[in-house]
Order: structure tokens, then C-alpha cells, then sequence
């Protein structure tokens, strides 16, 4: 393929469709790191695949049926009142064997299940657009509304004591923020693809940012840079969008690693001021 592949028409919707889920994705990984949840991402995908392919077998559009997935993940683990990574694993796993089954049984399985691991962004939708600009919309609403309250249950848990039946649904709205992100993401970016975007940017932001601001920033910047530059590269080599994704940002960590800039980082997150 040329370089005047890159502006075909055909491409502009799953190129935005894919840069709004891009845009978010490292945005909630900051989140989840600063909650020691980053695995919550990979359940949470897991279990979208495992849904959506679910959904797919009965009629069920994919996006429909990995948002429903997911919900049910981030209810459990709210309703639940789990803390840590173990409900996390378990969601991998659950999905992980899932996935298999269902692809092992069903007519489409298997293709749709290279498909979810792979992701489907050249395939996005009016829909997708759609569906991606409403989630971002809101998520980013929403989250300048959370982050206050969630760094602050980070920091200074004995402040949230008192407030706790308040600050609850900044919790459980922050897990379904999350579980919506993700399903969005492996059904347009894959799986391992959305999962790279929630971990590697804020796993480098945490450690070049000076404050809390920066780290978001750098965070997002990231992660729009290595969308980009996968989007051009799948395409311009005729290469699965997911993995491509997913070696971007391998890359960008290597060579951040090569210059020395996250050795020692730190396992504290940067000041919340700034």
C-alpha cells in the first residue's frame, strides 16, 4: 500500500473511531495504577471477548453484548466490595475459557475470536463513531468529577471514612467507566490492543511526570502517538491492527528503557497538585 492509503475516505471512521477509544483508554490506566488495579483492564477485556462472541452466536451485536460483559464484571466486583487483583484474575480467567468454548462450538467462533484478540477497527462503524464519541463525552465528564475522589481515597483513605456512602458511586461509576472502555476497546482495538493502551503509557507517565496533570497528559499523549503511528504502520504493511498496536507501544517502551528514563521509577504516583 501507498502513503495516499492513509487518506482514503474509507478509513477516516475506524481512524476515529479508534482515536476517541485511544484517547480515554490511558486516561482510566492512570486511574487504575494509582488504585493498584491496572489487571482490571485485562479482566474486564476478557470478559467483553467472551461476551461479545456470546452475543455474536445468538444475534447479538458485538459491541452490545462485550458492554454487557463487562457491566456484569464491574457490578460483581462493586456489589462484591473486592479489593485487589485476585476478582481480576478470576475475570481472565472465566473469560479466557469462555472465549475458547464458545469458539470451539459455534460456526463463526473461531474466526470471530482471532477477530476480538486482533481487533476489528478497519471493520468500526458509523455506529462505532457513534457509540466512541458518546463514551468519551461522557468519560471525560465523569472523570473530572472522579479524580478528585478517587486520588483522594488513594492518598488520604482516613478522609474518605465519613463520606463512604457518598463516594461509593465514584467508585462503582469509575468500574463501569472502565468495564464500557474496555468493551468499546477490544471490539475495535482487540484485546491485548486495548489492554497495552490501559497499562504501558501511565506505566511511563508514572514515571516521568512531575505532578498529576503532566502524568495525565503525558499519558494520553502516548497513547494518541502510538495509535497513530499503528494505524499508518498496519496499514501502509497490511498488518492486524491489534498487534501492531500492541509492538508500537512495545517500542516506545524499549526505548525509553534504552535511555534510562524509567529505571527506578516510582511506585508512588506523582503529587495530585500542579
Amino acid at each position: 500500500m501507498s502513503w495516499e492509503t492513509l487518506l482514503d475516505p474509507m478509513f477516516r471512521i475506524p481512524f476515529a473511531a479508534g482515536l476517541l477509544v485511544a484517547l480515554v483508554l490511558p486516561m482510566l490506566g492512570v486511574l487504575l495504577r494509582l488504585r493498584d488495579e491496572w489487571l482490571a483492564a485485562l479482566g474486564f477485556a476478557h470478559l467483553a471477548g467472551a461476551s461479545g462472541l456470546i452475543g455474536m452466536a445468538a444475534g447479538i451485536p458485538v459491541v452490545l453484548g462485550a458492554s454487557l460483559g463487562a457491566l456484569a464484571g464491574a457490578l460483581l466486583k462493586s456489589l462484591g466490595h473486592f479489593r485487589g487483583n485476585t476478582v481480576y484474575v478470576l475475570m481472565i480467567l472465566v473469560g479466557w475459557a469462555a472465549t475458547l468454548l464458545v469458539a470451539a462450538n459455534t460456526a463463526l467462533g473461531s474466526m470471530m475470536g482471532h477477530a476480538l484478540v486482533e481487533g476489528q477497527l478497519y471493520f468500526a462503524s458509523t455506529a462505532h463513531l457513534i457509540s466512541a464519541l458518546v463514551y468519551t463525552v461522557l468519560a471525560i465528564i465523569l472523570l473530572s468529577r472522579m479524580i478528585p475522589v478517587l486520588v483522594r481515597a488513594r492518598m488520604f483513605p482516613g478522609l474518605e471514612i465519613p463520606h463512604r456512602h457518598v463516594t461509593w458511586w465514584s467508585h462503582l461509576g469509575f468500574d463501569v467507566l472502565v468495564a464500557l472502555g474496555m468493551a468499546l476497546g477490544t471490539s475495535t482495538l482487540g484485546l491485548m490492543g486495548a489492554f497495552a493502551l490501559v497499562f504501558v503509557p501511565p506505566w511511563l507517565a508514572f514515571r516521568w511526570a512531575s505532578h498529576w496533570r503532566a502524568c495525565l497528559a503525558i499519558s494520553v499523549g502516548l497513547g494518541v502517538l502510538a495509535y497513530i503511528l499503528a494505524f499508518a504502520v498496519a496499514l501502509l504493511w497490511d498488518q492486524p491492527f491489534g498487534p501492531t498496536l500492541v509492538a508500537v507501544l512495545l517500542v516506545l517502551a524499549s526505548l525509553a528503557l534504552v535511555r534510562g528514563d524509567v529505571s527506578g521509577g516510582r511506585r508512588r504516583p506523582p503529587p495530585a497538585s500542579g
